[in-house]
This record gives structure tokens, C-alpha cells and sequence, in this order.
């Protein structure tokens, strides 16, 4: 099997949602059930976004992905996935940092958090932006901002 670069917990979950629909075991399954086992996953996607992995995962239409096509396509996902979520993320960004300065200053910051959670204490939150904002510029480029989001 290719390396997929993944740690071997996450291998090992991807393999377990993969056993469940592999009932007869015979290290496939069936690429009509791949909405079903990402869906396991926590996945959640409709038949127009599926259809594309599975034509991927299953070029030659024998309704049938081994666990290396499985596990190929999800990863796949997942970097899509992580990429749509930083583009959204520097859109979130683009938003707070007034007049395009590159930064976002700390008090906006705290509002966007006490937004997103308003039974955050202030000291929770200056002990974020403290941890967040290591240079004690009372500013936050987007690096720190993406690496705050992504926890």
C-alpha cells in the first residue's frame, strides 16, 4: 500500500469505516457504498460531489475501490477540504483586517472570538490572544490567525 502520509491511528479509522461495508471481505467494496462509509466518517456530501471521486477511485467502472482507492479519495478530500477551509478562512481574515494592513488588531480579534463564543471570560480570551499574539505587537497576521483557527 502507498504511504499516504497519514498518521496510523487515522489509517486504522479509515480502515475500520472501510471493513464495515467490505461485508463479504474481499478487501473491496461496492463504490456505490463510498457515500455510506464516508458519511461513517463524519463526512457528509451530496451524489454530485461523490459521483467525480468515484470515477476517480473506480476508472475502469467495475463498481468496486480497494482500500488504497478508499483511503486515496479520502485524503484527496481532506486536502481539498483543508484548502477550502483556509481560502475561507483568509476571506474571514480579509474581512477584520481594515485597510489591508496584512494584520488584525487584537481588540477586533477579541470581538470576532467573544462573537463566536460569548461565554468566553475575558481572561480566557486574553490568555488566547497572549498565547496568539507571542510578539506583543497587539497585532495578528494571518499565519497566527490560521494557526489559531485550526487550533
Amino acid at each position: 500500500m502507498a504511504d499516504l502520509g497519514l498518521p496510523p491511528e487515522q489509517v486504522e479509522e479509515y480502515k475500520a469505516a472501510f471493513a464495515k461495508y467490505d461485508r463479504e471481505q474481499t478487501g473491496t467494496i461496492a463504490t456505490k457504498d463510498l457515500g455510506l462509509v464516508l458519511r461513517e466518517m463524519g463526512v457528509t456530501m451530496g451524489l454530485t460531489e461523490i459521483r467525480p471521486m468515484v470515477k476517480e477511485a473506480d476508472p475502469d467502472g467495475t463498481g468496486k475501490m480497494d482500500f488504497e482507492d478508499f483511503a486515496m479519495v479520502v485524503v484527496k478530500f481532506i486536502l481539498e477540504s483543508d484548502e477550502d477551509m483556509t481560502e475561507q478562512l483568509r476571506e474571514a481574515f480579509r474581512l477584520y483586517d481594515k485597510g489591508n494592513q496584512g494584520y488584525i488588531v487584537v481588540q477586533d480579534l477579541k470581538e470576532i472570538l467573544r462573537a463566536v463564543d460569548d461565554k468566553m471570560s475575558d481572561h480566557d480570551l486574553d490568555g488566547m490572544i497572549k498565547e496568539i499574539d507571542q510578539d506583543g505587537s497587539g497585532t495578528v497576521d494571518f499565519d497566527e490567525f490560521l494557526e489559531m483557527m485550526n487550533g
